[in-house]
């Protein structure tokens, strides 16, 4: 069985990931056979719980308030809206729910006191809850973690010496201290990145490599293959070839063996044979639903009828264990 391992090269991650392509995705397959049950796939669904008008520059985003696109921006959505749509996941197949805001950074004030119902209202539906609201301190991780939250995305997007091209607003040391605060918290980590912005290779690499080379490896590890949007800086990049999105979940399966590596964002472009090579190659996880955050998505129907067609089964809530800071707080009415 493939062993853990923090200390990872840019030369051996390179190697890996520049193998002949049958030889690297035959490796991964069989790590992900040794690691995981491998036609298991976690479903989760993402929605929008607070629609654009971000003061962000981030050059892939729709969101950003200074990008001229034909998103509309809403307001911060009610508790109960937020259950409705957790109710129809559910049903559709989902078994954790992800809440996004388009915010900089959490503040504390009601926006995040009604995010924080929020959580504890999903909560108690048995299904995983998972945030991505910007920059987080570590007392903000804490409050989310008490109510119920189980996992916190933040994606490092590309590499280091990349990511200046792409953010201007925001470190990327700044990312590293919101991973490290929802540690401390003692939350699962949702973090990976996005290709297609225009980065080489070794950029892909670099942005493996900081993720491998993290103390505990992130959960789970979103794959994004850019969605180019009209109207942001990079509304003009050409679409991610699937070989590409294939050799990077391959690599960040050998690299990451027990994280869930999920096949995120590009999927509504793929054929059901893409995502095949992808599943196959060690994606454990997929976003349904007809939309992602503002892009489009392929509908709970047609994943249900690929997961059929493929041998594929959806994967559990909590399969492996509730935390103790996740308990419902009907669990803990009775503890």
């Amino acid at each position: 069985m493939q062993q853990t391992k923090h200390n990872w090269t840019k030369e051996e991650i390179s190697e890996i990931y520049n193998r002949p392509f049958l030889d690297l995705v035959y490796e991964a397959a069989t790590i992900h056979r040794e690691n995981k049950d491998y036609n298991e796939v976690q479903v989760s669904s993402l929605i929008s719980i607070k629609t654009g008008g971000c003061a962000e520059d981030c050059s892939y985003c729709p969101q950003a308030a200074r990008y001229h696109t034909d998103l509309e921006v809403q307001p911060l959505m009610q508790v109960g809206q937020v259950v409705s749509a957790a109710v129809k996941a559910k049903e559709g197949g989902a078994s954790r729910l992800c809440m996004g805001a388009a915010w900089r950074e959490v503040r504390d004030n009601r926006d995040f006191d009604r995010v924080i119902e929020m959580v504890k209202a999903v909560n108690d539906m048995d299904m995983e809850v998972c945030c991505t609201l910007g920059m987080l301190t570590e007392n903000q991780a804490q409050r989310l973690a008490d109510a119920g939250l189980y996992a916190y995305n933040h994606n490092i997007d590309t590499s280091e010496d990349d990511y200046k091209r792409i953010i201007s607003t925001r470190t990327y040391d700044d990312r590293l201290n919101t991973i490290k605060n929802v540690r401390k918290a003692k939350l699962t980590v949702c973090s990976g990145g996005i290709i297609g912005l225009g980065e080489t290779v070794e950029d892909r690499v670099s942005m493996l490599q900081t993720l491998a080379n993290m103390a505990v490896h992130p959960e789970s590890v979103p794959v994004n293959a850019l969605v180019p949007v009209k109207g942001t800086p990079l509304e003009d990049q050409p679409r991610v070839p699937i070989w590409d999105m294939v050799r990077m979940i391959a690599t960040a399966r050998i690299v990451m063996p027990n994280s869930v590596v999920r096949l995120s964002a590009g999927r509504n472009e793929m054929s059901t044979l893409e995502q095949a090579f992808c599943f196959m190659a060690g994606a454990s996880s997929i976003f349904a639903g007809d939309k992602l955050l503002t892009t489009p998505n392929p509908a709970f129907i047609d994943d249900m009828a690929m997961f059929e067609l493929l041998g594929l089964k959806t994967r559990d809530a909590f399969k492996n264990g509730r935390p103790s800071n996740t308990l419902s707080h009907k669990e803990e009415a009775a503890v």
